[in-house]
């Protein structure tokens, strides 16, 4: 259960990484798209247009796009290296975050299934609780 455990963090990083390059290049994207309309209609015409209005109102959609999907990235990647490193807390938080992913078809829908199988698990429970530490199976000696 710990290579599970182990292979649901590393895909919610990856998930919330590539989430989070979705939020940059919409950003890069926006903003360009912008500053070529700002340029073509100041060089174009001399003076002030309603076109100009349109500038801004690209931008401003897509910083809000940006961080929306840059706050919809945060909670996988950040609950992946809990997961990671066997935090305590990272079995309650991807359990919600895996509910979330359920809503986000069809990639999305197959991690939050696979979290939910992994993390509902009682074995990966003692494993996160215990801080990834398993007590010792107890000794019994073996007939020769």
């Amino acid at each position: 259960m710990r290579d599970h455990i182990k292979i649901l963090g590393i895909l919610n990083i990856l998930m919330g990484g590539v989430t989070a390059l979705l939020g940059i290049a919409v950003l890069l994207f926006a903003g360009g798209l912008a500053g070529v309309i700002a340029a073509s209609l100041r060089s174009s015409l001399g003076d002030v247009d309603n076109g100009i209005i349109a500038a801004p109102i690209i931008a401003t959609i897509g910083v809000g796009i940006a961080v929306f999907l840059l706050l919809l990235a945060a909670p996988s990647i950040i609950g992946g290296f809990g997961l990671l490193h066997y935090k305590r807390w990272s079995r309650v938080w991807m359990i919600i975050v895996s509910g979330f992913h359920l809503l986000h078809v069809p990639l999305g829908t197959a991690l939050g299934v696979y979290g939910l199988v992994v993390l509902l698990n009682q074995e990966s429970q003692r494993i996160l609780e215990s801080g990834g530490m398993l007590p010792a199976a107890p000794y019994a000696p073996q007939p020769f």
